[in-house]
């Protein structure tokens, strides 16, 4: 520094502030020199290696040293402006900053404003000051807020509302299913949709009533904001189907954030068609981002993160199962690394795996996907009979191996001899 250079000093923040405090107020500070500190991991962000690791004084001790600036940015796009604003300023500098990754925040082009506090969101109730990594789970916390509150508003209005039934028995085929319905033909094959079925049939109607809104310039047509599943039911058993109809005359923004808030509170969407719902909203540019998306709706990033994992597997993969239904954030997260590890190898293993005629669970999917074993499936036995008598029996294991067991007294040697060399001949074809 003092011959004309800037250096950039980087190491753990518990080192680097610590053991060489004393250079750091001397040598540095006290001269004025241009030198710029990256402290790494800070606070108690290296976690399970304990106290000797942990830093939370890093930024009582620094911001006590007079003349010594300190930056402590939020994500990449704030960072790499405060590392050329470091270059660029005359005098010592501290940046305190996170060794793993972070959510973005700012855009790429942030105009970067030491000293100076940025609103990131408006509001009435509650003040979140923050800094760093801090900064993201804050605005979750804020949007957590939020929604608490908008829920509890909404409660006060429905209490205006406790003796009014706003519903009407519709003809069924009267009403279209949403451009942004979610569910897989798969749904309406399962247990749980014939269950439902039944208590509508046993009823006489549906109970719960579905959510439409009119179709505009059709008198008496409707398309379903929420209730897939009850209008299908009705509409298969001939009822008529109980309804609410909104009137306020919804946008399509409306409409998904309604179909997607009743799914959720329902909790009967699988990851499949959670991810398909939010994938085609932000293809239609219904949100400009998956951050926007979970901000409007009301959910975790990560959630959102999870079900466009396994809503955007390559349709190959998703094929191997015995349906979409049975994909798990699990299963998804470790298919896309092996994807980004070796593409070609995976889409491979896909392709030979989705024409099997028997299809595996989904464990073992995922295992043969993987490449860690052959995408074989362990059978029941099998009987063997001769004339409607069984003589043994045959199966094969979970690493696709042929057993076969006969009944004592039923291979004699030169029954033996014969059936090796049958054996032997129909492998060799």
């Amino acid at each position: 520094a003092a011959g004309g250079r800037i250096p950039f000093v980087s190491a753990a923040s518990c080192f680097l502030t610590a053991r060489a405090m004393e250079q750091i107020k001397v040598d540095i500070a006290y001269s004025q020199h241009h030198v710029v500190l990256c402290g790494q991991s800070p606070g108690v962000a290296y976690g399970e290696l304990g106290p000797t690791h942990h830093s939370p004084e890093d930024l009582a001790w620094l911001r006590a040293i007079p003349g010594m600036t300190v930056l402590v940015p939020t994500d990449a796009a704030e960072t790499a402006a405060a590392v050329r604003w470091a270059a660029a300023h005359d005098g010592p500098v501290f940046l305190r900053v996170s060794r793993m990754g972070v959510p973005e925040i700012f855009p790429s082009d942030l105009d970067f404003q030491p000293g100076v506090a940025m609103t990131l969101r408006e509001g009435g109730d509650v003040t979140i000051v923050c800094m760093g990594t801090t900064v993201a789970p804050s605005l979750d916390a804020a949007q957590m807020l939020a929604v608490e509150g908008e829920i509890g508003k909404l409660r006060e209005r429905l209490k205006e509302h406790d003796d009014s039934v706003p519903t009407k028995k519709l003809d069924p085929h009267c009403i279209s299913p949403s451009r942004w319905a979610n569910r897989h033909p798969d749904a309406f094959n399962r247990a749980e949709f014939a269950r439902l079925r039944q208590d509508i049939e046993l009823a006489g109607g549906n109970v719960q009533p579905i959510s439409v809104r009119a179709l505009p310039g059709q008198v008496g047509r409707y398309e379903i904001v929420f209730g897939h599943r009850r209008h299908r039911a009705c509409s298969e058993l001939g009822l008529p189907v109980l309804a609410t109809i909104d009137t306020s005359a919804s946008s399509d923004l409306e409409l998904f954030s309604a179909m997607d808030r009743e799914n959720r509170e329902r909790a009967d969407l699988s990851p499949y068609e959670q991810g398909t719902m939010y994938r085609r909203a932000l293809d239609e540019k219904l949100y400009p981002s998956n951050r926007r998306l979970a901000e409007a709706l009301g959910v975790s990033h990560t959630w959102v993160a999870n079900v466009l994992l396994v809503a955007d597997l390559p349709p190959s993969v998703i094929e191997c199962f015995r349906s979409p239904l049975e994909l798990a954030h699990r299963h998804a997260r470790v298919i896309a690394t092996a994807l980004d590890k070796d593409r070609k190898a995976v889409l491979r293993r896909a392709d030979k795996l989705r024409q099997q005629q028997r299809k595996l669970v989904p464990a073992a999917v995922v295992a043969t996907l993987l490449g860690a074993v052959d995408g074989s499936e362990a059978t029941a036995a099998t009987a063997i009979e001769i004339d409607g008598r069984a003589v043994g029996k045959w199966q094969r294991d979970g690493a696709g191996r042929l057993m076969i067991q006969l009944d004592a007294g039923v291979a004699t040697d030169e029954r033996i001899d014969l059936l090796m060399s049958s054996i032997v001949k129909a492998l060799a074809r």
